[in-house]
């Protein structure tokens, strides 16, 4: 069954909300990925067609999210846009863990530096892990900055497994341009210092 209602509340910087259909009753959670397809960010006011599911907590969530009046998508379109902007980040998290592994098998990377890594992946996936919840409820967040200084030091193979684990910051074009920033410089770090050390 599908519902019509307003957008109550909208935080922009952390990507949900809360719509209320005309029939009144409890307001449902919004988040930005529970829209159909990209466009334009929601604002308090915008008369949205949703369904309606609740969590494991009983908590309503809308879903199927679009803006009133808007086509839905076709199943195949819907598939094709998931995969477009959904890259295979498990897959380059577990290529960039084995990398690393091979490069300290061989002896190019020391063992502990390898761990360092570990260390710094698995401390970045929790931080994501307690972001994502922390939104869902509502409570106080983790600063982008955090994030972004955990992937700097050497989590980011953790943070490409949580954005595709968790799917937590994975569509937010701004963190994702700082976020490969922060892989690039680390990366060219890391070379640079085998370089100088060989």
């Amino acid at each position: 069954m599908r519902y019509a209602g307003r957008v109550t509340d909208w935080h922009d910087d952390k990507g949900y909300g809360f719509v209320v259909h005309h029939g009144g009753g409890d307001r449902a959670f919004l988040h930005i990925k529970a829209f159909e397809r990209p466009g334009r960010r929601p604002v308090v006011g915008d008369l949205l067609s949703y369904a309606m599911e609740r969590d494991a907590r009983g908590r309503l969530n809308a879903v199927q999210v679009r803006y009133a009046g808007a086509r839905p998508i076709p199943r195949k379109g819907r598939e094709a846009t998931t995969l477009r902007f959904h890259p295979p980040r498990r897959v380059l998290a577990l290529l960039a863990f084995a990398a690393l592994a091979l490069l300290a098998w061989r002896g190019v990377l020391p063992w502990p530096l390898l761990w360092v890594y570990a260390g710094a992946s698995a401390a970045t996936f929790m931080a994501y892990a307690w972001d994502k919840h922390a939104a869902e409820r509502g409570a106080w967040r983790t600063r982008e900055s955090t994030l972004h200084s955990l992937a700097l030091v050497g989590g980011w193979p953790g943070a490409l497994l949580a954005q595709g684990v968790l799917r937590h910051k994975s569509s937010k074009a701004e963190f994702q341009w700082v976020f490969w920033i922060t892989v690039l410089l680390n990366c060219g770090a890391l070379a640079w210092w085998l370089r100088a050390a060989g």
